[in-house]
């Protein structure tokens, strides 16, 4: 009896002890205990502000790892969801540490990658250095603070192979099994966009096998999973791809479908997501985390998923596999997504093994086929992951005199010489006084220019001015004419382009150029080589169906001379039915600008346009937005909002005003006078009007009453005086003349004695009744009478005495 319950207890045990160990990973290479000791930050020279030092000694060797604080890995108000036991969803926002994720870099490895978090009080992560990658976790229940490192050997006899798989729909072709000769060429076609950051929004599910295998430990498995999708970042920040998770649910109660086939499990996965999850988490890709063996498979996914709401998910693993490799699992398993299919036998990184490899190894490395698939899918075709919001450095110094305003920096002049320069922006980073801006469209002077003031004039016909708000020291967006609208009589607006072929030949060749017959394109463009083509696949040029000829390559006509060209571009000349053709040829490896392939939004037909080499009808441009919808007062811009014209206000040109859109800002309003000016000019011009009117009236009264009684007079005057009888002082007797002869001028003394003459008794008429009631005393014309009578008898006189 004793030793058959001994023996159940032993079985007993044994069993606890297996699973136990299943729960764990299982290591074939021998850990080594290392304590990260750190390196202030003067013993090794100047270093960026936020960066750490630590030196780990592991693998024979010193090692010196340089960590940053990652920024942009979490949500900031994460969502998680979970459900009651009676089915209801909940979601909470937890206080989530997010300065605790960390990237960087092993001193003297380039090539070398760090992705380690210190949440819980030690490091964990992946350490890359010289093509090997390394596990870190702290040790438990250590005092003085060690680590345990673990070597991740690729060899299939060092860990136990997990593949993967994937699920390809009929959008691509699977080419892991072509050899692309070319690559090198096809990779610097990709420098373009290296500067640009590509944002993959992730929301991952946790089933419900997992919910119960982690005891229902939320907080502890959110720690886990915040550390896997740092090492999945930091694997893609390589290629521009900055991973943010976005949110979790776990399943609480129950699985919402049928978890047993892996295939099956991520169709059903992928529909219920797309019902259930996208519109209350709007995600780039969903990943379902279970804890169930999936046919020795890491996990599935769709290729290419991105972007297609019914494709962009995955389903991965979690059983009896570490932190550090089940990031790198999920890192291989978005790479599906964005367009990339396992490596092929051509395939390579510099190791036996790539990332992309159908084992899916522990190796952070892309092949050249990873990153052909890549570019070509994800850069060209999945437009919902381009973001400019996370275009800067995150590994730029972020600081007082960068030149960037960060943070709680009013402006930033950059380095002193030129915030020296700067009457605007000081050496602290903050405003002059007075000063309201420091740069910007919309500031000059230090100071915001007013409302209206344009800050972007219209380039061309197919663009649209911009303005202030007077607010602001930006300049709004940058907005257009709505593609398809009619320019150059022949051609359509498309990007803020009028794409004209006419135009484009006289550019490359000439002012005398002009585009070719259509048999140029129709002999040229079928051709399938560099010279004439509709595009390229992976490795050859299209052939162009005759439906598309006007959509490949440029042909002008009427040449005159050669341009000057770039390095390594030829021009081609044919000639058909005694017409000669002109082209450009493109080597599609080539980082220039290709200037002789037709541009989007080209015409080639009535109605009809070019899009991505296709000539489709201009309907395909669909947009709530027309003419009718802005009431024939505006045009569309390239948001689908009306630009009034100048006397109509936005957004249906509807309401008389100023023009303009809800985009471009207030345009400038038309001068008017204000009400109290114009009321007083008009009272000005009244009251003149006014006194004009009475000054007339006044002087026709005073003329009325002169013109009818001064004439009565003179004719009463003029006959009455000679009437009169005559004075009496020519009866007075003359004085005898003088004794003894005299000289003339005695003589002619006499006639001063006039006055005494009676012709100063002229004067008594004005006393008489009749003249005093009559108009003034002495006119001109009675008192000129009485002198002439005067010197008439004075003159008389003189002749007498003679």
């Amino acid at each position: 009896m004793k030793i058959i319950l001994l023996l159940l207890w032993l079985g007993v045990l044994l069993s606890f002890c297996g699973r136990t160990e299943a729960k764990q990973p299982q290591y074939h290479s021998p850990p080594e205990v290392v304590i990260p000791l750190k390196i202030p930050g003067n013993s090794r020279g100047m270093k960026p502000a936020g960066w750490l030092s630590y030196s780990l000694h592991f693998g024979g060797k010193r090692h010196i790892v340089h960590i940053k604080v990652k920024k942009y890995l979490l949500s900031r108000h994460l969502p998680v969801f979970t459900y009651t036991d009676q089915g209801a969803l909940l979601e909470d926002q937890p206080f989530v540490q997010n300065d605790c994720y960390y990237h960087g870099y092993v001193e003297g490895d380039p090539e070398s990658l760090v992705a380690l978090s210190s949440c819980l009080g030690g490091f964990r992560g992946l350490l890359q250095i010289n093509d090997i990658a390394y596990e870190i976790k702290p040790m438990m229940f250590s005092t003085k603070f060690e680590h345990l490192v673990y070597k991740m050997e690729s060899e299939e006899t060092q860990f136990p192979e997990m593949n993967s798989d994937f699920v390809q729909e009929d959008t691509l072709l699977q080419l892991e099994s072509q050899e692309i000769n070319n690559f090198t060429q096809k990779q610097s076609n990709s420098r373009g966009w290296w500067r640009h950051t590509i944002l993959v929004e992730l929301a991952v599910v946790v089933d419900h096998t997992l919910y119960l295998r982690i005891h229902k430990n939320i907080s502890k498995f959110t720690e886990d999973l915040f550390a896997m999708v740092n090492i999945a970042d930091s694997i893609y920040e390589v290629l521009g791809v900055k991973l943010l998770l976005f949110g979790m649910e776990f399943w609480t109660t129950k699985n919402y479908f049928e978890v047993g086939d892996i295939r099956r499990s991520l169709k059903a996965f992928c529909i219920w997501k797309n019902d259930n999850l996208t519109p209350r988490l709007p995600h780039d890709t969903a990943h379902l985390f279970m804890s169930k063996p999936l046919r020795g498979m890491s996990g599935l996914g769709y290729v290419p998923g991105m972007c297609q709401p019914l494709l962009s998910c995955a389903v991965l693993t979690t059983l009896n596999r570490s932190i550090a490799i089940v990031g790198i699992a999920m890192a291989h398993h978005i790479g599906h997504n964005l367009g990339m299919f396992h490596d092929g036998a051509y395939c390579s990184c510099g190791q036996v093994r790539c990332i992309m490899h159908t084992s899916n190894p522990p190796i952070t490395a892309f092949s050249n086929c990873s990153l052909s698939f890549f570019w070509s899918y994800t850069i060209h075709q999945a437009k919902c992951v381009l973001y400019e919001i996370y275009t800067k450095d995150i590994f730029s110094k972020k600081r007082c005199g960068d030149g960037i305003v960060e943070d709680e920096e009013e402006c930033d002049c950059g380095p002193l010489q030129s915030c020296a320069k700067d009457a605007c922006c000081l050496t602290n980073c903050t405003m002059s006084y007075g000063s309201t801006c420091a740069s910007g469209l919309c500031c000059k002077d230090c100071q915001l220019l007013p409302s209206g003031e344009t800050c972007r004039k219209q380039a061309n016909e197919c663009d649209l001015p911009e303005w202030c708000d007077g607010s602001s020291p930006l300049c709004p967006d940058d907005v257009y004419v709505e593609n398809g609208i009619p320019c150059n009589e022949s051609a359509y607006c498309y990007e803020k382009r009028c794409n004209d072929r006419n135009d484009l030949c006289k550019q490359i060749f000439g002012e005398e150029a002009k585009s070719a017959s259509h048999n140029c394109y129709k002999n040229i463009n079928t051709l399938g080589d560099r010279f004439g083509n509709c595009g390229t696949n992976l490795s050859s040029y299209l052939k162009c169906n005759i439906s598309d000829i006007l959509c490949g390559r440029i042909q002008c006509t009427d040449v005159k001379e050669i341009p000057i060209l770039r390095e390594h571009s030829t021009v081609h000349q044919s000639h058909f039915n005694d017409v000669t053709c002109w082209t450009v040829d493109h080597h599609f490896g080539m980082p220039k600008p290709d200037i002789g392939e037709v541009k989007d939004g080209t015409e080639c037909g009535p109605e009809r346009i070019c899009i991505h080499k296709k000539c489709v009808h201009i309907s395909r441009l669909d947009s709530d937005c027309s003419p009718k919808f802005c009431n024939m007062r505006g045009i569309c811009n390239n948001k689908h909002h009306c630009h009034c014209n100048y006397n109509w206000d936005p957004p249906n040109c509807l309401i008389r005003g100023n023009g303009g859109s809800v985009d471009s800002g207030p345009p400038p309003k038309r001068p008017r006078l204000k009400k109290s000016y114009l009321l007083m000019f008009s009272l000005f011009w009244l009251l003149l009007l006014l006194c004009c009117l009475l000054c007339l009236c006044l002087r026709r009264k005073k003329k009325e009453e002169k013109v009818p009684t001064q004439p009565a007079e003179q004719v009463q005057k003029v006959p009455t005086l000679p009437a009169k009888p005559p004075p009496k002082a020519p009866t007075q007797p003359a004085e005898p003349p003088p004794k003894g002869p005299k000289s003339p001028s005695q003589t002619a003394k006499p006639p001063p004695k006039v006055p005494k003459s009676p012709s100063q008794t002229a004067k008594a008429p004005q006393k008489t009744p009749s003249q005093t009631t009559k108009a003034p005393q002495k006119t001109p014309s009675q008192t000129a009478k009485p002198q002439q009578n005067v010197r008439s008898q004075s003159s008389i006189s003189v002749r007498q005495s003679q």
